[in-house]
């Protein structure tokens, strides 16, 4: 029942992020525009790159270490003085870099750059993973919806047209900053202070290193592709595909949820040397993230060409297509989000994770090269789906003598059946029908109903799943 609880508060969360661009992603693509949005994505891809190296893995680090060692409290504010000073050593090297690299080397653009800082000094102050590795995530989802809630407000407060660019990146930064910080005052009670000779935080610095470097070559293929479209194609064109990944990211958000929540418990069960438990989570996560990724794919599929230009305006119809394009790539990063981060990374099986990562970060590069130059946006989106194809079929292919994987795709059929029914259903509706919220809500609903009535009728193991939980809530 925690992981059940913990799911659906971070679920929840993720809805909340699905909502808050319902609300101001038209109003920011349309004040702001393509070329504003297309600034905002090209500066933000740089520092993200030394926000990470700031980071340097600790998120997932300190994430798996606290839950290995949760229930000794002195261990456990050992490891965490000891990580949270790693992380403002590494995060200072990283902020003096990037100021370094922005006065030496950047004469577009310069005040959008050094405002982007903010997110690489909200770094050092996170300590969401000590309270993910005690699986209470209650508290990072509770200070999460807050901060959320209030940039929402005060983007419509202070964001009025393209001149307010430089606020609303200094807005969406100092959001991050200040959610980070109101998290330290719930270390009241939980954390007891040790001597500081007991820290010894370079003893973390080459395990979360084994960590960072699959993180930062993730974010190879995630930025790349904005780097790449801002050096072979213009502004507009990245600002169109910067909203079609965000919103494809924002409802994947949904599934790869259960990545957050299952990581620190399998981390302990793992510590705690539950090796068949571990199996038989993987096998059920497997299922029910199959079970919402591959409804979210096809959904998004059916909507895709009207919804664009509707929800974020009329400089915004080649989205629709590259939405439609880059859709797969859901399907795909939720499959490897269970065999990646909640099974190889808890059970430190890193090396074949690293690996995974790299290799669809190299055919990330290779196929944007070709497919920018042949398709501009279209093709950032198909390179996206190959390289996110490629790390599924590589972790899948390193769990395989651990995981049955014919146990695996054992029911996926009954899923991609039932979904594939659903986007006909729904694709033609959105044809013949207008685009305005009551009709999208219409469109969303006969979705769920056909798919779920396509789940009764294969026999989909969810629906049993979903029936024994209800059972057990009750009782």
């Amino acid at each position: 029942m925690k992981v059940i609880k913990n799911y659906l508060y971070n679920a929840g969360y993720q809805i909340l992020l699905i909502l808050a661009p319902l609300i101001t992603t038209p109003y920011i693509s349309r004040v702001i525009g393509a070329n504003g949005s297309g600034i905002n994505a090209y500066t933000n891809s740089w520092v993200t790159f030394f926000y990470l190296i700031g980071q340097m893995g600790i998120t997932t680090y300190g994430n798996r270490q606290i839950a290995y060692c949760r229930d000794d409290l002195i261990e456990r504010s050992r490891v965490f003085f000891g990580i949270e000073l790693l992380q403002t050593f590494t995060v200072t090297i990283a902020l003096v870099s990037y100021l370094v690299i922005v006065f030496l080397f950047s004469s577009t653009f310069k005040t959008y750059f050094l405002i982007q800082s903010l997110w690489i000094i909200a770094a050092a102050f996170d300590i969401s993973w000590y309270f993910m590795g005690l699986e209470d995530f209650k508290k990072t989802v509770s200070r999460n919806a807050v901060v959320k809630l209030t940039t929402i407000a005060l983007t419509f407060v202070i964001i009025k047209g393209p001149q307010d660019l430089g606020r609303y990146i200094f807005l969406l930064g100092f959001a991050q900053l200040a959610g980070n910080l109101t998290l330290w005052p719930y270390l009241r009670g939980s954390v007891k202070w040790v001597p500081m000779k007991e820290w010894k935080p370079f003893k973390h610095l080459y395990p979360s290193i084994l960590l960072f470097i699959p993180t930062i070559t993730i974010q190879i293929y995630v930025v790349v592709n904005r780097l790449m479209l801002g050096r072979m194609s213009t502004q507009t064109a990245l600002g169109q595909f910067d909203y079609s990944d965000k919103i494809v990211k924002v409802v994947l958000a949904v599934v790869t949820a259960t990545g957050t929540v299952m990581l620190p418990h399998i981390a302990n069960k793992f510590a705690a040397g539950d090796v068949k438990g571990i199996r038989n989570s993987l096998y059920n996560m497997f299922d029910f993230v199959s079970a919402l990724a591959i409804p979210i794919m096809f959904g998004l599929m059916a909507v895709s060409f009207k919804m664009a230009p509707w929800f974020l305006g009329h400089e915004y119809v080649a989205t629709g297509k590259i939405i439609f394009l880059e859709s797969p790539a859901i399907l795909f990063i939720a499959w490897s989000n269970v065999a990646g981060n909640q099974y190889l990374v808890p059970i430190n099986r890193v090396t074949e994770y690293t690996i995974s990562v790299t290799v669809g970060a190299v055919i990330n590069v290779i196929a944007n090269l070709f497919l920018i130059h042949l398709w501009g946006a279209n093709g950032a989106a198909v390179a996206t789906v190959i390289s996110e194809f490629a790390v599924t079929a590589v972790q899948l292919h390193c769990i395989r003598t651990t995981i049955a994987r014919r146990r695996l795709f054992a029911d996926t059929w009954r899923y991609l059946l039932s979904g594939l029914i659903m986007f006909f259903a729904v694709f033609r509706l959105n044809e013949i029908m207008n685009m305005n919220f009551v009709n999208l809500c219409l469109q969303v609903f006969v979705g769920i109903i056909v798919y779920g009535l396509g789940l009764l009728v294969f026999r989909a193991p969810i629906v049993k799943m979903a029936l024994e939980r209800l059972g057990k809530v009750k009782e």
